[in-house]
C-alpha cells in the first residue's frame, strides 16, 4: 500500500514538464510562508498589528504597508503582483466565497500561498495567542487542552514523568504528534516516560519550554501528514508561529492559586517587543519568568491508619514502633501533587534583507527549568536499619528534581526568482539536557548490615563505604540533540494558460543524538536511593543516527472548484528501516456555502533513540527488576528484536458549511490504522530473566532465593490499533450594536481506539494484558466538548467556557487491602494479580471556567477569573484498588486534572 501510494504520487508529479526538465531531488519538513520571513530590503518587513492583544493580523503585500519603495523595485513588485494575481484567480477553487479579513492565513498542511483556514484542503484549526491567553492558563500545554478538544495532557505523571509535559492528540501516544516551530521540526525532550501508562516510553516535545508570549498563533493540522513532514505526523501536526513585529512592547503579569487548598500558588511575568534592524530588518525578543508551588491533593494513607480489613497485606505498614512517626500527625499522604517549578524562557526572532531577492532570518529559543515532585511518604519500617531511623525518625519523604536546559537556534536564507522558484535554505540545532537528582532521601542498603565495601562482585557492594548514607543523590543525566538541514523549493505555474499547478520539492538531512550518563554510585548501588534510584554505568552511553529524506508536493486545480494535492516522501534512517509515504487530498467547493474534502495517506513514526537504548534496572535486597534496552544482547536472550517504525494508514473526510453569513460549521470523520505500535512487551520472569539480568552486568543479591521475583522486559512492536473519530466545530458572532458582540463557539471530539492485534513474546504469550491494553484503548476520553461564550461590550469582556470530559476506563490492580483469600478466576491470588483486574470507570466531568476583563485605556487591560470554578476533581478509587503510600486517583486516566479550582488575576500592557 505505502509503495503503491508513493509511486502514484511521484509519477503524477514527474509528469510535469518542468519537473522533468529540472530533474530535481526533494525532501523536507520546511514551509515557505510569506508571512514568516523578512521581505526584500526595498520593502517593509514587519507584520502590522491592529489589535492591542498579542495576536497579530495576517501579513499583507509589502508595498501596501506604507514603506517607501524605489522606482525599479516598485515596477518589479507591481509586475510580480500582477502575475501572482492572475495565477491566484485562476487557481482559487473558492473565489466566490468571501473570506473574513480577520481570518488567519495558514502555512500548515499546505504549500500553497494565501490559503485561509476555512479554505484548506485538510482541516486546520488556528488558535491565536490572544485566545490562548484568555484561557487563563500559564502553561501552554494546559491552555491548548482547554481550547482545543482533540489535545490532552495526562493530569499527573509518576516520578520524573511529572516533570515534563507532553500533549496527546486523538487518543494516541504523545510521540505520534509532530511539533513544528515556524515550519521547522522541533527537537524533543530527553526525559523519557519510565512508568507504565498511556505515555510509556514517550519523549516528545515539551511545549512549555517555548515562551508563551513569543507565540503569534498556533496552527493544528488534524490529519496524518508524514508524506509532508516526515516521522511522527500520524495523529496530526502542531505548528507554532512566532511573532515577528519590528515594533511595539507587550507586558503582562498573572498570579493565582488553588483557593480551595490554599496552595499551588503561581505567577508569571511576560515581556516582548520588536525593533527595527536598519530600514529592512527586524528583531522581536520575548522573555518569560514562571513559578508554581506544589498543589497537594492530600488523602488518607491506609498504611498509616492503624487498622485494616482481615486478610490485608500489612507488610511495610507503620507498626507504631517508631515514636513520633507521621502516623500521629494527620494520617495523610502528599504523593498526589503537582511539581514545584521555576522556569525562565527567552525567544528571539530576527531577519534582514541581503539583496532584493534574498533574505536572511534566524531564531533562538532558550529555557531553563528547575522542578521538584514529591514522592510518597515512606514510614519507618521494622526492616529499616537502625541508622536509618536515626536519620529519619518520622519517615522519609523523598523529592525528585530536574534541572533542565533546553535550547535551539535556526539560521536560514530565503529567496525568490531562482529559475522561477521561491527557495528556503535553513539549518536548525536543538538540544535538551536533563539532570535528574533526589533530595531528602536515603540509601537504606548502605546502612544495612549486609552492606559490603570490599567485594566488588557483590550486589551489596558500596563504592562509597557502609554505615552511612547521603541525603542528596545525582541519579543520571539525559541529553537529546537534533541537527536538521533543509532545502526547499516552491513555484506556481500554468500549463496551457488554463491549468494552474503548484510544485514544491526539497531535501532534508538530520542528525539525532542521545546521551545517557550514569549518576553517582550511591544513587544506584545496594538498591539505590529511596523514591527514585539512579542509573548504573551498564545503562549509560551515547548513540547517533542520520536521517536523509526527499519529498515532492503537487497542487492541482483541474477545474474551477476542484483542488487536488499529491505528496510523496522517502526517508532513510541509518539505524532502522527506510520508508516511503504518500498522501492524496481533494476538496470541492459546490458554492460559497458548502464544500467537501477528503484525504487518504500512509504514515510512519521511527522509534526514538530513547526507545531503542534507554534502560533502567532496580536492584533490591532480594530481587532485580527493570527495562532492558531492546538493542542489547541481554534483551535478545528474552527474544527481543530491533524496533521497526510504526506504520499507519489514515483516511478522513469532511464538510465545510456556512448556512448563513458568519455561521461556520466544519465536520470531519477520521480513521487511523496503526500497526507495529511500540509498546511495553516481552516481560519475562524467572530463570530467563535471571540470565538476561546477569548478561547485562548485574550481580544477583545473595538474599535472592525466589527466582520468580526476578523480571525484565523490553520494548517491542507489539500491537496494532484502529482509531476512529469525529471532529465538529462551529462558531457564530451576534452583533448587538450598543450591547456589544457575543461570540459563541463549540468544538467536539468523539474518539475510540480498539486493539486489532496483540503480539506474542518468544515464549508464545501475549505481550499485552488487560491493563496495558486499556492504556492504549480506554485511558483517553471517548468524547470531549468545549463550549465557549465571549461577550465584549464597551470596555468589558466576559468569557465563559464549559468543558466536558467523557468517560475513561482503567483496569486497576487489586492492592494490599484485598483479602489474601480472594482468588482470580484464571488462577492464583487476586491480590497483585497480573491477569485479573478491576474495571474502574472515571465518569464524565464538567469543568467551568470564567474570566472577566476590563480595558482601562488603550494600553492597559486587567482581568480576574477562575478555572474549574467548582473545584471538580477526578473520581477516587476504592481502598482495595489504592496502593499504600499511593494516590487516591487513577493516575493513568487522561481525563480531569487533579489541580482543582484555580483563581487568578492578570494585567496586560501594550505600547
Amino acid at each position: 500500500m505505502r509503495r503503491a501510494l508513493f509511486l502514484l504520487v511521484a509519477t503524477s508529479a514527474c509528469t510535469s514538464p518542468f519537473f522533468m526538465a529540472q530533474a530535481a531531488f526533494a525532501a523536507s519538513s520546511g514551509e515557505l510562508p510569506a508571512s514568516q520571513v523578512p521581505v526584500s530590503k526595498k520593502k517593509h518587513v514587519s507584520v502590522e498589528t491592529k489589535s492591542p492583544a498579542v495576536h497579530s493580523a495576517p501579513s499583507r503585500p509589502a508595498a501596501s504597508q506604507g514603506t517607501p519603495v524605489s522606482v525599479s523595485g516598485a515596477q518589479s513588485a507591481r509586475k510580480n503582483r500582477r502575475s501572482a494575481a492572475v495565477l491566484s484567480k485562476q487557481a482559487d477553487t473558492s473565489e466566490s466565497q468571501p473570506i473574513p479579513k480577520d481570518e488567519q492565513v495558514i502555512v500548515t498542511g499546505t504549500r500553497s500561498t494565501n490559503v485561509r483556514a476555512r479554505q484548506s484542503i485538510s482541516p486546520v484549526v488556528v488558535l491565536s495567542g490572544a485566545k490562548l491567553t484568555q484561557s487563563g492558563f500559564l502553561n501552554l500545554s494546559d491552555a491548548l487542552t482547554r481550547t482545543y478538544p482533540s489535545l490532552e495532557v495526562t493530569p499527573r505523571g509518576h516520578n520524573t514523568n511529572a516533570l515534563t509535559s507532553f500533549i496527546e492528540m486523538r487518543g494516541l501516544d504523545p510521540n505520534e504528534v509532530l511539533v513544528l516551530v515556524d515550519g521547522k521540526r522541533r527537537h524533543s525532550t530527553a526525559n523519557i516516560v519510565q512508568k507504565s501508562g498511556p505515555e510509556f516510553a514517550s519523549s516528545s516535545v515539551d511545549l512549555n519550554m517555548i515562551p508563551a508570549n513569543m507565540i503569534d498563533h498556533i496552527e493544528i493540522l488534524e490529519d496524518g501528514a508524514a508524506a509532508m513532514y516526515g516521522s511522527d505526523a500520524i495523529a496530526g501536526v502542531v505548528n507554532v508561529i512566532t511573532k515577528k513585529q519590528d515594533h511595539g512592547l507587550n507586558l503582562s503579569a498573572q498570579t493565582g492559586a488553588n483557593a480551595y487548598n490554599g496552595d499551588g500558588w503561581q505567577y508569571q511575568f511576560n515581556a516582548d517587543g520588536g525593533l527595527k534592524l536598519g530600514n529592512d530588518g527586524y528583531m522581536h525578543i520575548s522573555g518569560q519568568v514562571y513559578h508554581s508551588d506544589h498543589m497537594v491533593a492530600y488523602s488518607q494513607d491506609h498504611g498509616m491508619l492503624g487498622y485494616w480489613p482481615a486478610g490485608a497485606d500489612t507488610s511495610g505498614y507503620y507498626a507504631g514502633v517508631v515514636p513520633g512517626a507521621k502516623v500521629n500527625t494527620g494520617k495523610v499522604n502528599n504523593y498526589t501533587n503537582t511539581p514545584e517549578e521555576t522556569r525562565e524562557n527567552l525567544g528571539i526572532d530576527f531577519g534582514k534583507s541581503v539583496t532584493d531577492n534574498i533574505d536572511f532570518y534566524g531564531q533562538v529559543i532558550y529555557a531553563h527549568r528547575h522542578a521538584e515532585i514529591l514522592e510518597g511518604y515512606e514510614y519507618p519500617d521494622l526492616d529499616w536499619p537502625s541508622g536509618a531511623t536515626t536519620m529519619y525518625p518520622n519517615g522519609v519523604e523523598p523529592i525528585t528534581q530536574i534541572d533542565e536546559n533546553d535550547y535551539s537556534a535556526t539560521l536560514g536564507l530565503k529567496g525568490r526568482h531562482f529559475l522561477g522558484f521561491d527557495w528556503d535554505l535553513s539549518s536548525t540545532w536543538g538540544a535538551d539536557s536533563d539532570r535528574i537528582s533526589e533530595k531528602d532521601s536515603i540509601n537504606l542498603g548502605m546502612l544495612a548490615s549486609n552492606c559490603n565495601s570490599v567485594d566488588t562482585t557483590s550486589s551489596r557492594y558500596s563504592k562509597n563505604g557502609c554505615g552511612y548514607s547521603p541525603t542528596k543523590f545525582w541519579d543520571y543525566t539525559e541529553r537529546n540533540a537534533q541537527w536538521t538541514n533543509n532545502l526547499d523549493f516552491r513555484r506556481q505555474f500554468m500549463i496551457g494558460h488554463a491549468f494552474p499547478i503548484g510544485l514544491s520539492f526539497g531535501a532534508e538531512q538530520r542528525m539525532d543524538e542521545y546521551q545517557l550518563v550514569s549518576g553517582n554510585p550511591d544513587s544506584y548501588q545496594t538498591g539505590g536511593a529511596e523514591g527514585h534510584a539512579g542509573i548504573p554505568p551498564q545503562s549509560a552511553g551515547t548513540w547517533y543516527r542520520d536521517v536523509w529524506a526527499g519529498y515532492v508536493d503537487v497542487n492541482l486545480h483541474p477545474v474551477k472548484h476542484l483542488q487536488i494535492d499529491l505528496a510523496g516522501r522517502y526517508e532513510y534512517y541509518t539505524d532502522t528501516q527506510d520508508t516511503e509515504t504518500g498522501k492524496i487530498s481533494a476538496r470541492y467547493d459546490f458554492s460559497r456555502r458548502i464544500a467537501v474534502r477528503g484525504t487518504i495517506s500512509n504514515g510512519f513514526r521511527a522509534p526514538t533513540l530513547q526507545e531503542e537504548h534507554f534502560s533502567r534496572m532496580n536492584v533490591y535486597t532480594d530481587s532485580v527488576r527493570g527495562l532492558l534496552p531492546v538493542s542489547s544482547e541481554a534483551a535478545k536472550i528474552l527474544g527481543a528484536s530491533p524496533l521497526k517504525p510504526e506504520r499507519s494508514t489514515n483516511a478522513s473526510g469532511g464538510i465545510v458549511l456556512e448556512p448563513v453569513d458568519g455561521f461556520h460549521v466544519e465536520a470531519d470523520v477520521y480513521q487511523i490504522n496503526l500497526r507495529d505500535r511500540i509498546v511495553q512487551g516481552g516481560t519475562v520472569s524467572g530463570e530467563e530473566a535471571l540470565e538476561a539480568i546477569n548478561n547485562f552486568g548485574f550481580a544477583i543479591p545473595a538474599a535472592a532465593t525466589k527466582v520468580s521475583d526476578f523480571n525484565a522486559y523490553y520494548l517491542s512492536n507489539g500491537a496494532s490499533t484502529r482509531t476512529q473519530g469525529l471532529d465538529i466545530k462551529a462558531d457564530y458572532t451576534f452583533r448587538f450594536r450598543d450591547y456589544g458582540n457575543l461570540n459563541l463557539s463549540m468544538a467536539l471530539n468523539l474518539n475510540r481506539t480498539r486493539l486489532h492485534h496483540n503480539g506474542t513474546s518468544s515464549l508464545g504469550k501475549p505481550l499485552l494484558n488487560a491493563q496495558t491494553i486499556g492504556y492504549l484503548t480506554t485511558a483517553y476520553p471517548r468524547s470531549k466538548i468545549i463550549l465557549s461564550a465571549l461577550w465584549k461590550v464597551g470596555n468589558w469582556d466576559i468569557n465563559v467556557r464549559q468543558t466536558r470530559y467523557g468517560e475513561t476506563t482503567e483496569m486497576l490492580e487489586y492492592q494490599d487491602w484485598t483479602p489474601a483469600s480472594a482468588t482470580c478466576p484464571s488462577g492464583g491470588a487476586l491480590r497483585y494479580s497480573s491477569s485479573c483486574f478491576s474495571q474502574f470507570r472515571n465518569t464524565p466531568r464538567w469543568l467551568t471556567d470564567l474570566q472577566i476583563g476590563y480595558r482601562i485605556n488603550k494600553n492597559l487591560h486587567v482581568a480576574v477569573g477562575a478555572n474549574n470554578i467548582f473545584n471538580v476533581r477526578p473520581r477516587e478509587v476504592s481502598q482495595q484498588l489504592k496502593v499504600a503510600e499511593g494516590s487516591q486517583y487513577d493516575q493513568d486516566s487522561v481525563q480531569v486534572p487533579i489541580n482543582g479550582g484555580y483563581y487568578f488575576g492578570r494585567i496586560d500592557a501594550n505600547f
